[in-house]
Parts: structure tokens; sequence; C-alpha cells
């Protein structure tokens, strides 16, 4: 097996080429799984380099190998969820500590934090990370751990993180960031400073909704000695058979991301010419208020976007149930297109007036945007907001119509319709 790194190859031949050709028993191209529990010792003064898959597997260090390769680190521990990974980073604070975390995360995180800050594990405080005097901020609170989420969940908003860095070797802070939402092929976290990178493996790196695992990547070979010690120590670390499969997703990663973020961009631009459609979150529109700093630090924006309607929850309700190709449900990143309601489904372990805080209405409604054909999904959001728009006061939400195979049918019939009006030049483009 070849080491590779960015510097010699790109990562998207890295993510394809990655634990290929590693199979010394027989030659096998795409290496095994190794599904035992424990390994024979020659002897008892002698212990192999495998003993105990909770220690060590050789199919969770080949994804492991990856991960590090993906996001140039000196090591990844792999753990068997993405809370498990977050919870594993929490491991290196001790109650004297500090974490500061964004104010608008994800709402398992916020959970998590708040339940381990009342326990007294660490002090805990919410920042605005996207507020002018953030730098000044964490220079008076002095904190031992700051948590990034960039793009945040499910706002989409971009912290700078060099800018952060630069600001946390001052106070000689940790950082670490949430990588989920963009992925190693869309942004390079250790690269613009972090110490630390955490993932969900479950979404964008596995691919396919049919697995759930975590990872955390660390710069430094001392952090990953310490994760990984901590891994072992309490028992976190993923199956052998989730990291086959979290393997093989890596190696499509690189065409999914490219459809991921050019549905999600389309999508996007469709929503924002819509008048029933009050904002759109999304760093690939310029409008978005961290558009610049977004190119700066993405190489795709991925599949993530959210917005918020006009109207009732009602209208909201209608929009969701009228959807054909946009399933009802939580998580991300698969190659199938979900439709979420942040307030009630991910984030409602947020208490409401930290979710209004943070910026999550009840009118906000969180995509997933999949990989499959841009116009059949155009149409299918197109038809869902005439329904939500066309919904009379007291009426039931969960009216449905039929969905046209094609935009052009769909824009045929409704051009004129006060409820689904575009510019000529976006229903051209379309």
């Amino acid at each position: 097996m070849t080491k590779l790194n960015s510097q010699q190859y790109d990562l998207a031949t890295i993510a394809v080429q990655t634990g290929l050709n590693s199979d010394s028993n027989h030659n096998s191209v795409v290496a095994p799984i190794y599904m035992a529990t424990n390994y024979r010792f020659d002897d008892m003064t002698q212990p192999p380099q495998y003993d105990y898959s909770r220690c060590a597997n050789p199919t969770r260090d080949l994804l492991a190998n990856a991960l590090a390769e993906l996001e140039g680190g000196a090591g990844a521990t792999v753990t068997s969820s993405g809370m498990a990974a977050i919870n594993l980073v929490l491991q290196l604070l001790t109650p004297q500590d500090t974490l500061v975390a964004p104010h608008d995360c994800y709402g398992g995180t916020h959970r998590l934090f708040e339940s381990l800050a009342k326990k007294g594990a660490f002090k805990l405080v919410w920042l605005n990370f996207y507020a002018d005097d953030v730098e000044q901020q964490l220079l008076t609170l002095k904190p031992n751990l700051i948590w990034l989420e960039t793009p945040s969940n499910p706002l989409v908003r971009i912290a700078d993180i060099k800018k952060i860095c630069k600001t946390a070797k001052l106070v000689n802070a940790l950082v670490a960031a949430d990588n989920t939402f963009l992925s190693p092929l869309g942004q390079s976290p250790l690269a613009l400073g972090t110490d630390i990178v955490v993932h969900s493996n479950t979404k964008y790196l596995n691919g396919h909704s049919d697995v759930v695992s975590g990872a955390v990547v660390c710069k430094s070979e001392e952090l990953q000695e310490q994760i990984a010690w901590w891994a072992n120590n309490t028992g976190v670390t993923g199956s052998p058979f989730d990291s086959y499969m979290i393997l093989r997703g890596i190696r499509t990663l690189p065409l999914r991301i490219k459809q991921h973020s050019a549905n999600a961009q389309a999508v996007a631009e469709l929503l924002q010419a819509h008048e029933f459609v009050e904002k759109v979150n999304y760093p690939g529109l310029s409008n978005h208020p961290q558009h610049q700093l977004a190119n700066e630090q993405h190489k795709f924006h991925g599949g993530m976007l959210s917005f918020e309607l006009k109207g009732t929850e009602n209208n909201v309700a209608a929009f969701v149930n009228a959807l054909n190709l946009f399933t009802l449900a939580e998580s991300l990143g698969g190659t199938e297109s979900l439709v979420c309601h942040p307030g009630t489904m991910t984030h409602a372990a947020m208490p409401e007036e930290a979710q209004l805080e943070a910026g999550i209405t009840k009118q906000l409604v969180r995509f997933s945007v999949g990989i499959e054909d841009k116009s059949d999904l155009i149409a299918d959001v197109l038809q869902a907001l005439a329904v939500a728009a066309n919904l009379k006061d007291g009426e039931s939400d969960g009216s449905t119509n039929e969905s046209p195979s094609k935009l052009d049918d769909l824009v045929d019939e409704t051009e004129n319709s006060a409820s689904c009006r575009l510019s000529p030049a976006l229903a051209a483009l379309w």
C-alpha cells in the first residue's frame, strides 16, 4: 500500500486510492474486513500488533489512516458515532478548564455541552463567533478549548477559522472544528490552523445513510496519542464493518460532493428568487453574509442549506408534506435528498429561548440536497412552494400536488401565478 499525501496527490485521488492493495495475505485489491474480537499471541511476553479489537483493529485502522491522509493530520481515531467523537475530545478538559462553543451549533452538541458543564466537567461559554469583537472576547475569556462548527447547523454560517486560530494561539487554546457539513474534500480545517477535526462519518463520508460512526483527526502525534488512549479507555471505538462501509463510501466522495454542491446551489438560487421564501442560507449565494470568506475557506460549499418560509407553521407543514423527492428525516449527507424542521427535529433538545437566540425560527426549514437530477429536485420544490403559498387559513396542511416530471412543464403552468413567480432569467436558466 502506497502512503498517500496531499502534497503529491489531489484529495480526490487519495479518497479513491486509500486503503487499496493493503492485503498482504492474498493480495486482494480491496482490503478484507477483520471482524475478529481477539488475536493470537505467539508468546505471552510478545504481544502481536493487534490483540483486542476495542484497542485496535486492522479495518478500522485503514479508515483512520484514510481520514488522516484526507485531513492532513498526524492520525485519526474512529468512533461509534459523531457524538462519541465530540465527547471524546471533551476528555481533554478538566473541571477548571473553559470551553467556548458557538451559540448556534447542532442541537445534540448543545445538549452534550450543557449537560456536562452542569455536572462540573468544565466551564462553558456560548459565543457568537460572527460578532465583530469575537477576537477580543476570546482574549478575555482565555479558553482552553475553542469549538468551531463551520458551516453551522442549521443556519449555515461561516466562522473565520484562520482568524480564530491566530487568536487561540495567543491564549494557548486548542481549536477543534466540526467538519461534518463539508467533508475533507470541501474544507481543510487543520491547514487553516485548527488542532483537531471532528466528523460524523455517518454523513458525507459514508454517504449512503446506512452507518452511524464518527472520527477525531489530530494535527499532532501528541494529541493523537491522548485521543486514542481515551477512546480505548472509554470504549467508544467504531466497528470493523462500519469502517469498511465508510471506506467504500469515501471512494465515491469526490463525485458526490461535486453533485451535492451543484444541486444545492441550484436549489438555493431557486428559493432565493421565489416570493414565498423570506430568506435563504447558503454560502454559495453572493448575498450570504460570509460569501467571500466561504470562497476562501471552501473547496465546495456542500449540499446543506436552510431557508425561512413566509406564512405560518401550517404553511411550513404544507410545504414539507407536499414534497415528493425530499424525505422528512433527520441526518444529512446521503445520496438522497432530505428535508428537516430543525426546531422540532434536530434541535428539539435546545430550549426555545436558545433556539431563538441562535436564529432558529419556526419558519426555518433545512435541506440536505442529494445527488438526484437537478431539474427533478427543482420541480419538486416549486410545486411544494405552490401548495404552501396557496394554503388558505384553516385549511389542512396535508394536501399534495402531482409533481410534473420536468421543470419546463411546471414553469409553463405556473409562470403567471402570484404564488410561484420566477424572474425570466432564472426560468430560462432552469
